[in-house]
């Protein structure tokens, strides 16, 4: 099969940023200052708004519509404050309430700022002050004075770097203190006026491995992952030999460098292998382009006529039957021998993805005949052979609750919040959000390595709150603290939702986001 070859290549990069909090600067006394409450009747937000809101925050209907009704004076009044103070403005933020606190290097200003209805703060930097350090370690950053102080401990350990208007300082975050020291010394900047904090891991953009999803070859042509392996300690993945050649390298779908081609076989065989860089992880699971992931389990060979399904980037998720093993296959190329002849169809940028029948993975998409809009013919080169080859190790689920009939296999996402945090989400099962259940025991078994931190919880539903919102209420939780989850619970009849959720109201670095989980469950009928 051809891989796909856009007319022009070109990738959009999403990074999203953490909002860190730190602590508050000196404030002014405080003082008791009358201020305008908005009620609830003034402001009636969207329902999207309103229940996001609700979600992320923790916060109820009165709440928000209060939150948003303070933001908004804040909005129309910090442009004015901020003009009035000029060079005295030293930064300005809102409080949990949605209220304004403005910071002023000029303690006589104070009574102005809390006159006009925001909190005051005297700190001894201005904001512009601020801007110009951080303007200096910018800089710093671009001369390449992070490399050139390597040897002082910088390098690359000090990835980030930020005003922070609270505190009233700029802060420093290095993977060491002697590399946040170099840094600042190198860029001559008051040592003052710089807070250096020490942080354990160094930001990336993390992606998972799976089956199915595109990656690109230099750039252009594009193919799709067979199954994530690996090889001692390096991680990578299967593919198509026709898709690249040894010493080629490989991007991800948003243009992330991913990784180089080991080795490849193409004609006579049709497969090769990836390693990828530390900012991807072989995940041992199949994309189906749906709601959950499809666990993959090992890769006993299937034997003809039993039905087995692809994933691709082009088409995505098609099923069929085993026609055929051991078939010969003659393209423009050349011939491939010992290929498995199926009834799936296929198109180009398939080529590479994966084939798996239950949770069993068989092998990777050679080429064929026909489309995904009439149907066709696909082959794929079996996996075991390509294990073999290059002494890789199938990246597999290793789970104690598969004996569960109902598996739902995941992996733990996150979404941006309104502060620009990111905020972890709940996984809903069954994926249409609920079941109904007669009276009696329900049961559930959660693992993965990333469950230690994770919570397990069974909610029944109750109709209904304010608009008709629903109404869940939790009737059992495993907690957090250990690996495996299991929870045994006897209820009455209703209808009930398994939620899968973290004990981090916010992303920090020890939150498992894109760890996955294996979660058995039965209920009563």
């Amino acid at each position: 099969m051809i891989p796909y070859r856009p007319s022009a290549a070109g990738a959009v990069l999403a990074i999203i940023a953490l909002a860190l909090t730190a602590a508050p600067a000196t404030a002014a006394p405080a003082q008791a200052v009358p201020r305008e409450v908005v009620q609830a009747a003034t402001v009636e937000p969207p329902p999207e708004v309103l229940d996001a809101m609700r979600r992320d925050l923790g916060l109820t209907r009165e709440q928000v519509i209060t939150r948003l009704g303070n933001e908004e004076q804040a909005r129309r009044l910090q442009p004015k404050l901020r003009a009035k103070l000029k060079d005295r403005y030293a930064g300005s933020w809102v409080n949990q309430e949605g209220s304004l606190a403005v910071a002023t290097t000029d303690a006589a200003a104070a009574t102005a700022v809390t006159a006009a209805g925001a909190q005051a703060k005297v700190v001894a930097r201005s904001l512009a002050t601020l801007t110009s350090i951080k303007g200096a370690l910018d800089t710093t950053a671009g001369q390449g004075a992070l490399d050139a102080v390597a040897s002082k401990g910088a390098g690359r350990k000090v990835p980030v770097w930020f005003v922070d208007e609270r505190a009233n300082t700029v802060v420093v975050q290095a993977l060491d203190t002697a590399a946040g020291e170099a840094f600042v010394a190198a860029s001559g900047v008051d040592r003052a006026a710089v807070r250096i904090e020490t942080i354990t891991e160094r930001p990336v953009t993390f992606q998972n491995l799976r089956g199915g999803d595109a990656y690109y070859i230099s750039g252009g042509t594009r193919c799709s992952i067979g199954f994530p392996v690996t090889q001692g300690g390096t991680q990578g993945f299967v593919t198509a030999g026709h898709c690249g050649t040894p010493g080629l390298t490989t991007s991800g779908s948003g243009g992330q460098s991913q990784g180089t081609f080991q080795g490849s076989s193409f004609p006579g065989d049709d497969y090769s292998w990836v390693a990828v860089n530390s900012q991807w992880i072989a995940r041992p699971a199949v994309n189906p382009y749906g709601t959950e992931m499809v666990p993959v389990f090992g890769s006993a060979e299937a034997p003809v006529g039993s039905a087995v399904c692809r994933s691709g980037s082009t088409t995505h998720w098609h099923c069929g039957t085993i026609q055929e093993r051991n078939t010969s296959v003659t393209y423009s190329q050349g011939t491939i021998f010992q290929v498995v002849r199926t009834n799936v169809c296929a198109e180009p940028g398939d080529s590479g993805g994966p084939f798996i029948s239950g949770y069993q993975a068989q092998g990777v998409t050679s080429g064929g005949s026909g489309n995904c809009s009439a149907g066709g013919t696909t082959f794929f080169q079996p996996v075991n052979e390509i294990l073999n080859a290059y002494g890789l190790t199938l990246s597999t689920v290793s789970t104690q609750c598969a004996g569960h009939p109902n598996h739902h296999f995941n992996e733990l996402t996150a979404h941006q919040g309104s502060f620009g945090n990111l905020i972890p989400d709940a996984g809903i099962y069954p994926p249409n959000g609920f079941a109904s259940a007669g009276a009696g025991t329900h049961t559930a078994c959660m693992d993965g390595s990333g469950t230690a931190r994770m919570r397990l919880s069974l909610q029944k539903y109750t109709c209904c709150g304010p608009f008709g919102t629903p109404i869940w209420v939790e009737v059992a939780t495993t907690g957090t603290g250990t690996t495996l989850k299991s929870l045994t619970t006897s209820q009455p009849a209703g209808t009930y939702r398994w939620v899968v959720s973290v004990s981090d109201s916010i992303v920090v670095p020890t939150t498992p986001i894109g760890e996955y989980y294996f979660l058995g469950t039965t209920s009563p009928a």
